[in-house]
């Protein structure tokens, strides 16, 4: 099989675990249901849970194993998008294709939903069939990767830049905390589910800070180059937010310069693995080349 096809099915497999994992909007609160699933499935990437699986895959992981921190770190990514379109911080009304939850619900809806997606993520981690060992670490490093030493403090760092011009290394910092963060948390989860030795979590490391930047370069180069309808989501936000953002430091030519230094980190972390990191290698090829 295919490392593409290997991923249609994950992602397939990924969109059915979330759905069962999410409450059914039969049930009440119904319009608090219907707005966590609006927010969840049907779109997206699963950039993420992906991961979380070829990491896993590098060490001979029983899938099973993996499911729950897939699933956690997907619904913490979601949660962040529904707080991020929100009036107060980005303000935007197109994700993924379809409307914003705050535009198809309400602000207040959207909030409570991106509330509940967060303890889900965390309840779905603490009830998983694992050793309580391997749950408290996996916990550990999701939450690290979330608050404040991580996405939250991300954000908060690029609010406080909007307007501004930031250095270089600010700006790689702000990223390094509110996008790569996560995509870590997403590796390690894996890796640790695979009993990875620290020699082992550290490469993976390496490989996830470089995968997370590239991820942002291409975003920022995509707002530049890319439509609403190609994205799914508003091009153009961040000069329109007089954000600083890579192509506007570096130029377009440097911005994608930089892209393949971070390719060339990103295959030298992997270099003391075979084929059972094909899946890694593929997806870092993709936060490199995709066009939405």
């Amino acid at each position: 099989m295919t490392v593409e096809a290997s991923f249609a099915r994950l992602r397939d497999r990924i969109e059915s675990q979330l759905d069962a994992a999410l409450p059914s909007p039969a049930d009440a609160p119904r319009r608090l249901h219907q707005a966590m699933r609006h927010s969840v499935l049907g779109g997206g990437k699963r950039m993420r849970p992906l991961l979380v699986h070829a990491a896993g895959e590098v060490f001979g992981t029983d899938p099973h194993r993996l499911d729950a921190p897939a699933m956690a770190v997907e619904l913490i990514h979601a949660y962040s998008l529904v707080h991020d379109d929100l009036p107060a911080m980005d303000d935007d009304a197109l994700r993924r294709g379809k409307p914003t939850t705050h535009i198809a619900f309400d602000e207040a809806t959207a909030i409570l939903a991106g509330d509940a997606l967060q303890t889900r993520a965390f309840s779905l981690l603490a009830e998983a069939a694992l050793p309580a060992e391997l749950r408290v670490a996996c916990l550990q490093s999701l939450a690290h990767a979330a608050g404040a030493a991580g996405m939250c403090g991300g954000q908060a760092l690029d609010i406080d830049a909007t307007g501004q011009l930031q250095s270089l290394e600010a700006l790689t910092r702000m990223h390094a905390l509110k996008t790569g963060a996560l995509i870590r948390a997403a590796v390690r989860m894996g890796a640790l589910c695979g009993h990875a030795p620290e020699a082992d979590l550290a490469r993976l490391d390496r490989f996830a800070d470089a995968l997370g930047l590239a991820f942002q370069v291409r975003d920022d180069i995509l707002d530049v180059e890319a439509s609403s309808e190609q994205l799914g989501k508003t091009a153009g936000k961040d000069v329109a937010q007089d954000k600083s953002t890579f192509p506007a430091l570096l130029g377009m030519d440097g911005a994608k310069a930089k892209l393949a230094e971070l390719s060339a980190v990103m295959h030298e972390a992997l270099a003391a693995y075979g084929e059972e990191a094909n899946a890694l290698r593929a997806l870092g090829r993709l936060a490199i080349e995709r066009d939405h």
